[in-house]
């Protein structure tokens, strides 16, 4: 079993943001149509997150054209370009499935708001600290 941990942490990606559930992410996923490659980017908020090591994932959801749309994203699949959290949400579930039956302004998450000081112009803006960080 200790060939297969090695394995896996030879695949698992090193440098992945700080996330929670509740949040709101872009997801810059490769996408392969035909012999041509591209980036599509997919912005949601985050309903859950499950599993661990390589197998950990990520359940994104949004609305397009009235209809909710939710995807899984692998956190470790080489087809994923990058995450990128724009909107941190404050919520006290590990699973948001409730917002599925909501619709319009009733699908908001609370945010957290980060406070600037007045070095902010000149420094990189500090992380918020959180409970149950991913």
């Amino acid at each position: 079993m200790d060939i297969i941990r090695k394995l896996e942490a030879e695949q698992m990606k090193q440098e992945l943001p700080t996330f929670s559930v509740g949040d709101t992410v872009k997801v810059s996923y490769q996408i392969r149509e035909g012999d041509k490659e591209r980036v599509q980017i997919f912005q949601g908020t985050v309903l859950g997150v499950r599993g661990s090591g390589i197998r950990r994932t990520m359940k994104v959801r949004r609305i397009v054209a009235g209809e909710g749309v939710e995807r899984t994203f692998p956190l470790h699949s080489p087809k994923l370009a990058g995450i990128e959290v724009t909107r941190m949400g404050r919520v006290r579930r590990a699973k948001l499935y409730y917002l599925r039956q909501r619709v319009g302004k009733a699908t908001r998450v609370k945010q957290i708001f980060v406070k600037k000081t007045k070095k902010a112009a000149t420094e990189p803006e500090p992380e918020p600290t959180r409970s149950a960080a991913v």
